[in-house]
């Protein structure tokens, strides 16, 4: 796939702390529970930790008691980019950033309640955070 926002490795590095590099350029995983936008309440936008691109708004954003920020829709369907993953001897569907490829976590069909029955399950290394203007 081509991306919008192309950057060697050396400028991600550059650019991106470790803990960050690995998660969005390695797809590592954060620990559960640790993430500092996971008890994030207030209203804003969702964007990508690497390029900014906007990912989710806060009102798609539920507690699914993963362990994860979660949300049932992404703010635009082409604003994610999703790839089959069958590493870790698991099927799942890993959900990457469409501008830069990023890797922000994984999406799964058991979001039970909500309204498309998704739970996005995103690293919160691999998101910023834009609350709305008061």
């Amino acid at each position: 796939m081509s991306y919008s926002v192309n950057k060697s490795d050396a400028e991600w590095r550059s650019e991106l702390g470790d803990e960050e590099y690995a998660v969005l350029r390695n797809a590592a995983t954060e620990r559960p529970w640790t993430g500092e936008l996971l008890d994030e309440k207030r209203d804003g936008l969702y964007r990508c930790g690497a390029c900014q691109a906007e990912l989710f708004q806060s009102g798609t954003k539920f507690e699914s008691g993963c362990g994860w920020p979660s949300f049932y829709e992404s703010v635009r369907p082409e604003a994610v980019q999703l790839i089959e993953d069958r590493t870790l001897g698991m099927e799942r569907t890993e959900v990457r950033c469409a501008a830069c490829g990023s890797h922000l976590g994984h999406v799964f069909p058991d979001g039970f309640g909500t309204p498309t029955g998704d739970r996005y399950c995103m690293n919160s290394l691999a998101l910023s955070f834009t609350p709305n203007e008061p």
